[in-house]
């Protein structure tokens, strides 16, 4: 039912500077700075080989302002939602409503590129809280319009999503979410000596969602935490990154046999971030 992961919304106060600071991470600078008058909000899209991350903030009056000020409030800036891609929405929301899902209507969205005034349209379904297990998520079809192809080949800089971590304290639901509802393939499902948790992995469109199964019975809601961003040569990276005067962990081998990692410390938008190479 679900063809990618579309892209991942970072709830930012300010957005010049939130620009700044994911600018130094990713290596490279936007490829889109638009607003959505219709529903209050600016954004700020950074566009990797096989997603991208919108920085998203409150400017004005609408559904998606307030959405921003209350995950603020509560939160702080960071991961605010993922959002899913399909070819047909009307197909996908068929799907959910056969399960027996509650669902409100199809919304129209557009937003507008202050630099050139290209337009993009698309079509998203929102889904409720008991569905979506509590993280802010739609799933959107884009109907026109589109954004530049990826072309950066700096190993230096970011180039990929490599995984994004969910935490959840029910594991099995998640399951029953991703793969019987969504379709999503979960390539592993074990329990992680290092961690001391069970951990699933689901693939989809050359990244991962990585759950972690955090026994808290006191909330039934998962979490968007952190994310995993992939770079060619993270000795390259990581040096760009320390000229840039952002603060970062030294390089270490990952948990992940033949990876190297390190750790974002600064100018993160409040995510927890890892830098991770994959070694041939």
């Amino acid at each position: 039912m679900i063809d990618n992961i579309d892209h991942l919304i970072v709830a930012v106060s300010d957005l010049v500077l939130a620009k700044k600071s994911l600018t130094k991470i990713i290596g490279s600078e936007p490829v889109w700075e638009g607003v959505h008058e219709d529903i209050g909000t600016s954004n700020v899209i950074f566009l990797l080989s096989n997603t991208y991350l919108e920085l998203l903030a409150s400017t004005g009056d609408g559904m998606g302002s307030g959405l921003v000020q209350n995950f603020l409030s509560n939160h702080g800036e960071g991961l605010m939602g993922i959002v899913y891609g399909v070819k047909n929405l009307s197909i996908s929301r068929d799907g959910l409503l056969k399960k027996g899902f509650i669902l409100p209507d199809i919304i129209n969205g557009s937003g507008k590129c202050n630099k050139t005034g290209a337009i993009r349209n698309w079509i998203y379904q929102l889904l409720p809280a008991e569905l979506s297990r509590g993280i802010f998520t739609f799933i959107i079809e884009h109907k026109q319009g589109s954004l530049p192809k990826f072309e950066d080949n700096s190993p230096a800089n970011v180039y990929k999503l490599d995984h994004v971590v969910v935490q959840t304290s029910d594991m099995d639901s998640v399951i029953d979410l991703y793969r019987d509802t969504f379709n999503i393939r979960l390539a592993l499902d074990k329990f992680v000596e290092h961690w001391n948790r069970r951990m699933a992995f689901f693939r989809l469109n050359k990244t991962t969602i990585e759950v972690v199964e955090m026994k808290d019975k006191q909330n039934s809601h998962d979490k968007l935490w952190g994310i995993a961003l992939e770079v060619k040569s993270l000795a390259n990276a990581h040096a760009r990154l320390i000229r840039e005067k952002v603060t970062v962990s030294k390089v270490k081998p990952g948990v992940k046999e033949n990876t190297l990692v390190c750790t974002i410390k600064s100018e993160n938008c409040g995510i927890p971030m890892l830098l991770i190479e994959h070694l041939s």
